[in-house]
């Protein structure tokens, strides 16, 4: 029986272009990403992703788009990661590199894929496209994708309280 995590995943857009975070410690370090984290009891997933947004770059942003739900299985390990993917174009405050991550800003057509998740060249196509998408990756160890499942969705499930 596993165990699951829920998170959250939150990529600021500009027309052509994405602001991306560089992963200064802890769990996927020295890797590009969106600003997201673990979804706290007692929070709902969108209340999750706009503290986790503010912690990691300093902006708020009230409009999140869910485009995608992610989930992560790592070989030998019981947890399954459920990582909730919003994007959104209107924010405000001034981005700040925190203790954590530190942002920039990527055209679309420069996305630093080799140095990002091996799983996002699968999936941020469907997300640039603006299409809804569902994903499933098991990984051996962080750099090596045994399987995956992508799949375009019609809705995304409603966001859910976590336990």
């Amino acid at each position: 029986m596993s165990t699951r995590k829920v998170f959250s995943l939150v990529f600021i857009r500009k027309t052509v272009e994405i602001l991306l975070g560089f992963k200064k410690r802890g769990f996927g370090k020295d890797k590009w990403n969106g600003f997201g984290g673990k979804v706290e009891p007692g929070e709902s997933i969108f209340q999750g992703a706009v503290r986790e947004l503010k912690e990691e770059c300093g902006l708020s942003a009230q409009k999140l788009k869910k485009v995608g739900i992610l989930e992560f299985e790592f070989e030998g390990d019981e947890v399954l990661l459920e990582v909730h993917v919003f994007e959104t174009y209107e924010y405000c405050g001034k981005i700040i590199e925190s203790e954590e991550m530190r942002p920039k800003w990527y055209n679309l057509k420069d996305i630093p894929f080799k140095k990002m998740w091996p799983d996002d060249e699968y999936w941020f196509p469907y997300m640039l496209r603006g299409e809804l998408f569902r994903g499933y990756f098991l990984y051996r160890g962080q750099d090596l994708i045994l399987k995956y499942n992508i799949e375009t969705m019609e809705e995304l499930p409603a966001l859910d309280r976590i336990s």
